[in-house]
């Protein structure tokens, strides 16, 4: 499913954290979203997934405005903040029921997803836990399920793999790669290695505007690192 961005503009105040921001994403891409602190991320996904109203521009998911139809859109985007906001008074698998319910499953359905999130994103062990209980780690990986459970045409990772031991990093990678077989992924990190093994592109922000946008065999050996910090600097 291809994702449109079009002149995007956001200003906080006399601050311009988007200029003139453009970019597509389509179906089978997971493209990996990069830039220092303050470079306009997560403000770009806010706005994306519906949470945050732009100043200028336009966003289609395939032919769905989705500035102008945002519930519409929501239900075929899956969305992991970066700050990852659960309900940590309620158990994992109440949670997680919860969140089907939201998007209107069925009982049957909701049953079926719930344990298949539950298997897939490692919480076997944990689901019969208040999510105040968990660690970091398992707290991320409940909102990783929550981000999955309706089973999105569009996932939206603001760093999903902060607090994860490396372990885990390398699960929740193979997670996102087979995720991003026949969908659309947009992940932002600060890991550069994670982008080499699980994107197929990546783009680069700086100070809200786009000054990258290459699919990682492009790199042919060049240190990303490197050429991020020569993007950046």
């Amino acid at each position: 499913m291809s994702l449109s961005v079009a002149y995007l503009n956001k200003r906080y105040g006399t601050q311009q954290v988007l200029k003139d921001l453009s970019f597509s994403i389509g179906d089978g891409e997971i493209v990996g979203f990069l830039g220092p602190n303050g470079a306009g991320k997560s403000t770009t996904m806010k706005i994306l997934t519906g949470c945050l109203q732009p100043d200028g521009g336009r966003i289609t998911l395939e032919d769905i405005d989705v500035l102008l139809y945002p519930s519409k859109t929501q239900a075929l985007m899956g969305y992991l903040p970066e700050n990852n906001p659960l309900y940590v008074d309620m158990y994992v698998k109440e949670y997680l029921y919860f969140v089907a319910g939201l998007y209107k499953m069925n009982s049957k359905l909701a049953s079926e997803r719930v344990d298949e999130m539950i298997e897939r994103t490692g919480l076997t062990n944990e689901y019969k836990k208040r999510i105040c209980h968990l660690s970091k780690g398992y707290r991320q990986r409940v909102g990783l399920a929550q981000a999955m459970i309706h089973n999105p045409k569009v996932l939206v990772l603001d760093e999903p793999t902060t607090g994860l031991d490396p372990n885990q990093v390398i699960e929740i990678r193979e997670l996102i790669k087979d995720f991003g077989k026949d969908r659309t992924v947009l992940f932002s990190t600060h890991i550069m290695q994670e982008v080499t093994a699980v994107c197929n592109r990546f783009l680069v922000l700086r100070k809200g505007e786009l000054v990258a946008d290459m699919k990682t065999s492009e790199l042919d050996g060049r240190d990303l690192e490197k050429l991020f910090f020569s993007l950046t600097n």
